[in-house]
């Protein structure tokens, strides 16, 4: 992404690199996070929306910091850091090989910036990334909506990541940790193939009408705003299936199998939910999500391209 460099990155620089960006953004998006989770369960299938225990985004920080300090606003930061670098390493570190490679297929020039295959590069890579770190969303998720004062939604107490983890292996094994997989991948294929794209268009306008140079805080900045207001947009109903798929209670099937009691699937949660609770309840949380993703998306993106420089000089000197 950054225009300084003797060499393109390889697949495993552009993994860490983008890794490591990530987990700088989630430590300062990570209380809107848990905000945005708590909000989307409150009232779930509910006629009406259901009682509020947060009534807006400010509410849920003034509440949770007077009941759960910096602990609660702060909850499941640790499995956030590692599904940061597993989706983020893939979804910053693959776009770029993945859309060079599209390109390729079509016999077009690598370096052509086509919005079709820079969408359907972002989506794959986002996907891929998506699946590959289900399991710490799924235990990050559970974390974000365990309240000790205000609980939302189904409440599941785990000590910590490994207690997570080794408790659902036991009861569900490699089924319960991928329990609401196609809700992940339809939820970050929707934001990736927006995020990278709209990234790189804005900061292209940019740089080529002469407004802001290419290597500059500012051009950052710029691009990675617009890009957080189209993936709010685009990934928000999918957010919330995907939230309540993985916090909804289980049950026993007729195979012995645990299922999911409320949904079935992300296209059922989204059904139920807007008969129950109409448009609104798909956009629940939404003002916690633009206060998470923007910044997120923001410093991840900033913070990548910096990295990305700073990295690429350092390898050519």
């Amino acid at each position: 992404m950054a225009s300084v460099q003797s060499r393109p990155l390889t697949t495993t620089e552009g993994f860490l690199c983008g890794g490591l960006a990530a987990c700088i953004a989630v430590t300062v998006s990570n209380p809107a996070e848990v905000g945005k989770t708590r909000m989307q369960l409150q009232g779930e299938l509910a006629r009406g929306g259901g009682e509020k225990v947060y009534k807006h985004a400010l509410d849920f920080f003034s509440k949770t910091w007077r009941n759960e300090g910096i602990r609660g606003l702060q909850r499941g930061l640790g499995p956030a850091y590692v599904y940061q670098m597993l989706l983020n390493g893939s979804r910053l570190g693959l776009y770029e090989p993945f859309r060079r490679t599209i390109n390729r297929i079509i016999g077009r020039p690598v370096t052509d910036q086509i919005p079709l295959t820079s969408v359907t590069a972002g989506a794959a890579s986002g996907a891929l990334g998506a699946a590959l770190g289900n399991p710490l969303f799924l235990i990050k998720a559970r974390m974000q909506a365990y309240s000790p004062a205000l609980p939302v939604g189904t409440q599941h107490f785990y000590k910590n990541s490994f207690d997570a983890l080794s408790t659902i292996w036991k009861s569900e094994k490699v089924r319960g940790l991928y329990r609401g997989v196609d809700a992940a991948i339809l939820r970050t294929a929707m934001g990736s193939s927006v995020q990278l794209p709209t990234y790189n268009w804005t900061k292209n306008q940019l740089v080529t009408r002469g407004i802001l140079p290419a290597n500059n805080v500012w051009t950052y900045l710029a691009s990675s705003s617009v890009s957080g207001i189209c993936v709010c947009l685009v990934m928000q109903p999918a957010d919330t299936a995907l939230t309540r798929m993985y916090n909804q209670p289980t049950v026993t099937g007729p195979d012995g199998r645990l299922r999911g009691r409320l949904y079935k699937n992300p296209i059922d949660c989204l059904w139920k939910t807007f008969k129950a609770e109409g448009v609104y309840g798909w956009y629940k949380g939404s003002t916690a999500h633009f206060l998470r993703i923007a910044p997120h998306t923001i410093i991840t993106l900033t913070a990548n391209d910096i990295i990305l420089t700073a990295y690429q000089r350092l390898a050519s000197s």
